[in-house]
């Protein structure tokens, strides 16, 4: 395990790594059928907070396996075997989010013992990793150790968090500190040593991959809220164009997704990875949010919800604009600013108010979530008639800068 090279040809995910994914679409989908029903009965801080820490646990699992395995990955029946581990470890996180959700419901007692022990046992897994870098890579082995010694270092602190028995703001601050520790490990080694040889297109493509997962909640969200109609008002002319706007809602923002070839500005911007990486954290939590936010349309629409129409359509809009408004952020970060991404901005922000407010004001929910649906079509829209040449000459410079 002395790294990969870094400039492969043609490096592509694996069958293992696409197998490990895997578990990820059932994490996102407990999260958000806890999250659609605590938004639905109006328990907006469980929903909140419940969500985010365990969407949070579930990406930040991921991200760690996605950079140590563009780097090392060897596939030998060692590393296949601590993979395994891994995946245990996120079933057991999984399995941990309903009772984080209940405990909040019913107290201020957060019941996070279930989620934390799984991600012990998918730490368990990556220090085993760190450890057989720093013993067989010369080269690596100062990064490996920073990484290994960070990882044991919020070990212990992960499994005070799971003895003790404490409040909800207490153990949201022990975890918050947990997590600046497994984010400095990463820092600190690819910024002081020689780093670690990931790969930038093979990154850009596992990132890829995990937002195609997260988006899957967006296409069950819409079997929901179809099923909800149908169920409701039997197959009509807006139970079709509700259904066909949803799923052109997911497919613009995988569209959105791949506007930019990431990878050929990841290696370009080697360095800027760290922002783009960890603020895919949101981008992923935002993806899944969306479906979610759809699964309120259809609890809403079928009478099972208790909350105002306001509140329903705001589930949908809040996760889609921080999608959106996500998404161009992190490309201008990786290309350079472009004026219209203001622009771009703007008529999101102004699209998706617009849709709650129709939605408050008494108009038909499905009206005004066709509304917010317009946001991300704007943008693909308006990248298909003027973003290619800006794009390309963008790209063009960034590879003469980094030639130079």
């Amino acid at each position: 395990m002395t790294g990969r090279d870094p400039h492969q040809q043609g490096r592509v995910a694996t069958n293992l790594e696409l197998f490990y994914d895997l578990v990820f679409v059932v994490a996102f989908s407990v999260a958000g059928t806890q999250v659609a029903h605590a938004l639905a009965e109006g328990h907006y801080k469980v929903a909140v907070f419940g969500y985010l820490l365990s969407t949070f646990a579930a990406t930040w699992a991921w991200i760690n396996f996605a950079w140590f395995a563009s780097a090392f990955d060897t596939d030998d029946w060692f590393f296949r075997v601590n993979v395994l581990v891994q995946m245990v470890g996120v079933a057991i996180i999984a399995l941990g989010m309903p009772p984080i959700f209940s405990s909040l419901a019913h107290g201020d007692h957060v019941d996070n013992r279930v989620l934390v022990l799984g991600y012990i046992v998918m730490r368990i897994g990556m220090v085993t990793q760190w450890a057989r870098v720093a013993f067989q890579s010369a080269e690596h082995r100062r990064a490996a150790l920073i990484y290994l010694s960070a990882t044991l270092i919020a070990q212990v602190g992960w499994v005070a968090v799971l003895i003790a028995d404490m409040s909800f703001v207490p153990t949201v601050f022990a975890m918050l500190a947990c997590v600046v520790i497994e984010m400095s490990g990463p820092f600190i080694a690819e910024t002081t040593t020689g780093g670690t040889p990931w790969h930038p297109h093979h990154i850009a493509e596992r990132y890829a991959l995990l937002t195609i997962i997260t988006l899957g909640e967006g296409v069950v969200g819409t079997v929901a809220v179809l099923e909800a109609l149908i169920g409701t008002q039997g197959w009509t002319v807006e139970t079709a164009v509700l259904g066909l706007a949803a799923m052109a809602v997911t497919f613009a923002m995988w569209w959105m997704y791949f506007i930019v070839p990431t990878g050929d500005a990841l290696h370009a911007r080697r360095r800027r990875s760290f922002p783009w990486g960890y603020g895919h954290i949101i981008i992923f939590i935002a993806a899944a949010g969306v479906g979610a936010g759809l699964h309120v349309a259809a609890l809403y629409i079928e009478h099972e919800a208790h909350i105002g129409p306001g509140i329903v359509v705001a589930t949908f809009a809040i996760p889609l604009g921080v999608y959106c408004l996500g998404m161009l952020t992190i490309y201008d970060y990786l290309l350079d600013f472009d004026p219209i991404t203001l622009a771009l901005g703007l008529a999101t922000v102004v699209l998706l108010g617009v849709s709650v407010w129709l939605a408050a004001a008494g108009v038909s929910v499905v009206v005004a979530l066709l509304v917010a649906i317009l946001a991300p079509v704007v943008i693909v829209v308006s990248d298909e008639l003027v973003g290619a040449g800006r794009r390309e000459t963008a790209l063009r410079a960034l590879s003469e800068r980094s030639a130079s």
